[in-house]
């Protein structure tokens, strides 16, 4: 798995930074299943995913989205290689449970099948998405997701500004009242960040570190190539 904290940083294009990345991710793979149900900004399907085809293209790979499919499950079993994008979190849970794929998602690539998320499509491959910076804008059955690594995440994670003397709440302070109910640890994935799963190691990558939250605990900084299998140990 490729989990990106964002599909596009600042002065790029879309995935441009993870394009070298993306050819030997998906290196075996000539055509990409992509799940638009997040929808950023409420961009519909077809036009999210014609987004998603013109990235692409730039490294000779086709897309097809997952709601062209009559039977959603049977694609995504004979999918050489999935990209979940970004948008509402809330919203994609929903639809992944909808469309009964939750399951066979986590299955496809829990045996092998090439993956690549960024932000809500990265969320969706932790424990659960109960660390989203997302408007619950829809009521999805449940906070559960992929559960394809130990932890949970938060992308885009920013630091408090101390040059606008900023004085509301951080998404430390979010993260921390997620941890006076819950034990999950959590990942702050700042942009430009990402996470390679091989095997059994899950290394973070980019050139930024990254902040790790546990429940009762000083939050920590990793540096980039710290392995983070050991969090589900």
């Amino acid at each position: 798995m490729i989990i990106a904290s964002t599909s596009t940083i600042h002065g790029g294009n879309y995935l441009e930074y993870l394009f070298p990345t993306l050819e030997s991710h998906f290196q075996d793979c000539t055509e990409i299943l992509f799940v638009p149900y997040a929808r950023p900004g409420g961009i519909s399907h077809d036009d999210y995913t014609l987004t998603i085809r013109l990235a692409f293209a730039k490294i000779n790979k086709k897309v097809k989205g997952l709601h062209e499919f009559e039977n959603p499950v049977e694609a995504i079993e004979n999918a050489q290689g999935i990209f979940t994008g970004g948008g509402n979190t809330f919203l994609l849970v929903k639809q992944l449970y909808q469309n009964n794929v939750m399951e066979v998602l986590a299955k496809v690539v829990e045996n092998g099948k090439p993956y690549l998320g960024s932000s809500a499509g990265s969320n969706i491959t932790g424990l659960t998405m109960q660390t989203t910076n997302d408007m619950p804008i829809i009521y999805p059955p449940s906070y559960k997701t992929l559960g394809l690594i130990p932890f949970n995440l938060n992308p885009h994670y920013l630091d408090a500004d101390l040059q606008i003397k900023h004085m509301g709440e951080t998404r430390e302070t979010r993260i921390k009242e997620f941890h006076a109910f819950n034990t999950i640890p959590v990942l702050g994935l700042r942009e430009g960040s990402w996470l390679e799963v091989v095997g059994e190691k899950i290394l973070l990558k980019g050139n930024l570190t990254a902040r790790l939250f546990k429940q009762n605990e000083i939050p920590e900084e990793l540096e980039p190539e710290t392995d983070l299998a050991y969090l589900g140990k």
